[in-house]
């Protein structure tokens, strides 16, 4: 079974969007998945006097022009594919907000995976594409993966994967799906905790714990667990990540560890409440993506996590 048995990509026409096109596709063809097209152009707005309400036939005219508009966005990136080797299952043009379009779509196909390029300003929809892939990233029922980059030159992957864990379901759905996608490509795993700078205790524990050998005793139970997950990660998956520790801001030290180590993928979870370090991660998934140098796959699946006999550790 492929990680990922449908994958949709959502095009604006972008700069942002092809490198979407291209990873998507590179993906589509080591997992033999199918690969599914979409655009959606919105309605253009009509300015005119306050009270100005557009007649039926101006509406049906402007909404005829909106879906030739998107129709001839996915064409023109299916002939790219195409010429690259690459086939389409299907394309699927739309009218209406692009990020609620995508989403819609996204759970009828129903698709294992959304890629977005990270922004762009494509010449069907006048916004930043960045608010459409946080947009969807936010509300998409199934994994997102936000393309910005690539790693060096030539194909995406083979590459170095680096996984932000924690104690959540959704990081043990993130921990499968990037070691699968890691044997599928032949790219390194990397796995990763970060501790949060940790609070003062308030009286009266304070006196019976230093902060020093707080951050000891957690710094233990991370290391534990990192093993944990490593071990299971190789029993399935047949190889071991290399693992790392980090303390301070989640955010910043995922995408400092990910550019020291090169990394051309970055995975985590996009929400969960992390029984080692006791941190809310959602607000980290979405730093990564706003910051990392690199595309970064968000996985939301907590019933990936049962598949892979990993248990939520609830600390």
């Amino acid at each position: 079974m492929s990680v990922f048995e449908k994958i949709l990509l959502a095009s604006d026409g972008s700069e942002c969007a092809g490198l979407a096109a291209q990873m998507a596709a590179e993906i589509s063809g080591k997992l033999g998945s199918e690969l599914h097209l979409a655009s959606a152009a919105p309605l253009p707005v009509i300015y005119g006097p306050e009270a100005y309400v557009p007649s039926p036939d101006d509406m049906e005219m402007l909404n005829v022009h909106a879906e030739r508009e998107a129709r001839s966005t996915v064409e023109a990136e299916e002939e790219r594919l195409r010429e690259m080797g690459v086939k389409v299952s299907g394309v699927h043009p739309s009218v209406g907000r692009a990020d609620e379009q995508i989403v819609d779509l996204a759970e009828s196909l129903p698709a294992s995976l959304i890629v977005v390029g990270s922004r762009g300003l494509g010449r069907l929809k006048r916004v930043l594409l960045g608010s459409v892939s946080e947009s969807v990233l936010r509300h998409a029922h199934c994994p997102v993966l936000v393309v910005r980059g690539r790693h060096g030159e030539g194909d995406f992957f083979p590459t170095r994967i680096l996984l932000a864990a924690d104690g959540s379901k959704e990081s043990a759905a993130a921990a499968r799906t990037a070691a699968g996608l890691a044997k599928e490509t032949g790219s390194e795993l990397y796995l990763v905790h970060v501790i949060p700078a940790l609070p003062p205790q308030p009286y009266p524990y304070y006196s019976l714990e230093s902060q020093e050998e707080r951050l000891e005793r957690t710094k233990k139970e991370v290391r534990k667990f990192l093993d944990g997950r490593a071990e299971q990660l190789e029993s399935e998956f047949g190889s071991r990540p290399r693992t790392h520790l980090r303390v301070g801001d989640p955010r910043k030290e995922i995408v400092e560890l990910s550019d020291e180590i090169d990394a051309g993928l970055v995975v985590l979870g996009s929400r969960g409440y992390d029984g080692l370090s006791r941190v809310l991660i959602g607000s980290v998934s979405e730093g990564v993506v706003r910051h990392a140098r690199c595309p970064v796959l968000v996985v939301r699946d907590g019933k990936l996590a049962e598949e892979a006999g990993f248990e939520e550790n609830t600390g």
